[in-house]
C-alpha cells in the first residue's frame, strides 16, 4: 500500500499502504477489537498457497483497523515502513491474528526505505514473525518520483532475497509478492512498460551475479505485484486498461492469457480508478461518481474472467491537502456509500444474481463483496448507474 493512487501516480503516494494514512489500504478495517472479540474461532483459513488465484480477493486496509468490510475474504494491511501506522512487532501479530479469527486472511505489504536500512534484519523478521498469508516485499520501487522510493535494481535484488528467505523460513508455503509495478497506461507507446521489464531482467541478473553468483533465479517464475488506475469501464465499455496490462504481462510471463495461469504470476494489488489528470471532469460529480462505480465493476470482471488476485483500492475515502479522493468503498467517516456516490442512498440499485437467489444492493461494500461472491448483475446495470 502505500501508495496513494496518484491519477495513476500521485494515487500511489498513497502507498497503498498506510498511505493516507488510515484510511488506505482500507482493508485492514476490520474492527479487529469488536470482532476479534466477537469471535473466538481459531483459524481456519485455507493457507494462501493452496487457494485458486480467483479466490485471493480483498481490499486494501492500511492501518485503519476501525472498520469493517463483511463479505470480503482478504485484507490488505501495510507495515509502518510505507508511511503511517504502528503494525509493527506484538501489535501486528495480534492484528492478524484477529483478523485470521474472523477467518480473514492478510496480506502484509513492506515498503521499502532508503539506504543501509533496506537491509535490516530485525524488521525483516518482524514482517516475517507476524505469520501473514501473503507478504508485498517493497512498493513501487522501480518509480522514481517525490512520492516513492526508487531502489536500483541490484540493491532491490538484495532486499527482496533477504525478505523472502526471512518470510519462508516462518511459513516456507505462503506466497512472497515481488514488490509493485507502479500504475501505467497502456497506449501506442510501450517504453514505460518494457523500461519495468528492462529493471527486471537488470535485478535478474544482479540476483545471479552479486547476490548469488552462478545462480538461476529468474523473475518469470515470481509473483509480481500490480497498481492499476484508470477510468475502466467509462465513458465505454472498451476503456479496460486493466485488461491491456494483463494481455501485456501474460506475454512477458509466456502464459496463454485465457489459460489461467496469469495468476500464478501477477496479483493485483492495487486496483482502482483515477479521478484527475485523466481525462474526467473532476467538477463534474457526476462523472466521477459514475466513472467511479463502473470502474470497480469492470476491474472485478476482468480480474475474474483471468483468474488474477485482486485487491481494491481503497476502502475508504481519504483527503490529501485539503483535497478529498472519492475512490473508496465507504465515505472518510466510514460509512457506507451509495452505488452512486453524488446519489442519496437508495436512488439506484442493482437486482443481483446469486447461487442462493436474487438480492438488492445499495451499497459500494456490498456490491463488491457480492461481486467477489461470484453474483453476477443484470443486463441493464450499466444504463441503471449511468441514468
Amino acid at each position: 500500500m502505500n501508495p496513494l493512487k496518484r491519477p495513476k501516480s500521485r494515487f500511489l503516494i498513497l502507498l497503498g499502504v498506510a498511505l493516507i494514512g488510515s484510511i488506505l489500504l482500507v482493508t485492514c478495517t476490520y474492527e479487529v477489537t469488536s470482532q476479534g472479540q466477537k469471535s473466538q474461532v481459531t483459524q481456519t483459513a485455507t493457507p494462501s498457497s493452496h487457494l485458486p488465484p480467483e479466490m485471493i480477493l480483498g481490499v486494501g486496509g492500511g492501518v485503519d483497523l476501525n472498520t469493517s468490510y463483511p463479505g470480503i475474504p482478504w485484507v490488505r494491511l501495510s507495515y509502518p515502513t510505507c508511511g503511517l501506522g504502528n503494525l509493527s512487532g506484538q501489535a501486528l501479530k495480534d492484528t492478524i491474528q484477529s483478523f485470521h479469527n474472523m477467518n480473514i486472511q492478510v496480506m502484509l505489504t513492506l515498503c521499502q526505505v532508503r539506504g543501509e536500512s533496506l537491509f535490516d534484519m530485525t524488521r525483516l523478521n518482524d514482517v516475517a514473525q507476524a505469520k501473514a498469508d501473503a507478504v508485498q516485499c517493497g512498493n513501487e520501487q522501480m518509480k522514481n518520483s517525490p512520492a516513492t522510493i526508487y531502489i536500483p535494481p541490484d540493491q532491490f535484488a538484495k532486499f527482496y532475497d533477504l525478505c523472502e528467505k526471512a518470510v519462508h523460513t516462518v511459513r516456507p508455503d505462503i506466497p512472497v509478492i515481488l514488490g509493485a509495478l507502479n500504475p501505467q497506461v497502456v497506449g501506442d507507446d510501450l517504453s514505460p512498460l518494457l523500461n519495468q521489464v528492462h529493471y527486471l531482467d537488470a535485478m535478474q541478473s544482479a540476483m545471479n551475479t552479486s547476490v548469488h553468483q552462478g545462480g538461476t533465479w529468474d523473475w518469470h517464475s515470481q509473483v509480481v505485484g500490480l497498481i492499476d488506475s484508470w477510468h475502466n469501464g467509462y465513458p465505454s465499455d472498451g476503456v479496460n486498461n486493466l485488461q491491456k496490462l494483463f494481455a501485456f504481462w501474460a506475454q512477458q510471463f509466456h502464459v496463454d492469457l485465457n489459460s489461467g495461469e496469469l495468476g500464478n504470476h501477477l496479483w493485483v494489488i492495487e486496483g482502482t480508478g483515477c479521478f484527475k489528470q485523466c481525462g474526467l471532469d473532476t467538477n463534474n460529480s457526476r462523472e466521477i461518481a459514475v466513472s467511479h462505480i463502473l470502474t470497480l465493476i469492470t476491474d472485478v470482471q476482468t480480474t475474474l474472467k483471468y483468474h488474477v488476485p485482486f485487491f481494491y483500492f481503497s476502502g475508504r475515502d481519504f483527503i490529501i491537502d485539503t483535497t478529498t479522493w472519492p475512490i473508496g468503498l465507504l465515505d472518510v467517516n466510514g460509512h457506507p456509500k451509495p452505488l452512486r456516490q453524488d446519489l442519496p442512498m437508495g436512488a439506484r440499485t442493482l437486482q443481483l444474481s446469486c447461487s442462493g437467489g436474487t438480492t438488492t444492493v445499495t451499497d459500494q461494500e456490498n456490491l463488491l463483496a457480492k461481486l467477489y461472491a461470484g453474483c453476477t448483475l443484470p443486463g441493464n446495470a450499466e444504463s441503471i448507474l449511468k441514468s
